[in-house]
């Protein structure tokens, strides 16, 4: 497996972690920020850790493959993606600041001609 893609996927397992402990009814849905970190290791049949196997609810020697199959699959039901402002749980309200973002002076777009 390329570095990079291990680091990534650690990260995301990192992340796996702490939103998964979060109860099941208060949870974010799944951030799509980890989909790129799965595919990436979706054909890699080394041995995880026993600890990410056991996080994902795996049998011990379980692949990076089948933890990537295992995150990937948390999105085939999900309808709607989460912002980092609600990871790794759902916000407290229904509403969301609505930020307005404007110009810089460095931005061209602030000094029209």
């Amino acid at each position: 497996m390329h570095q990079a893609a291990r680091l990534e996927f650690e990260r995301a397992m990192e992340e796996f972690v702490r939103w998964h402990v979060v109860p099941e009814g208060e949870r974010s849905p799944a951030p799509a920020w980890w989909w790129g970190p799965a595919m990436a290791v979706v054909d890699d049949h080394e041995p995880m850790s026993g600890t990410w196997c056991c996080e994902l609810g795996l049998c011990a020697g379980a692949s990076f493959a089948d933890g990537a199959r295992t995150i990937l699959a948390l999105f085939v039901e999900q309808t709607s993606l989460t912002g980092p402002q609600d990871f790794p749980s759902k916000a407290e309200s229904g509403d969301h600041e609505v930020r307005e973002l404007h110009p810089q002076p460095s931005d061209d777009s602030a000094f029209q001609p």
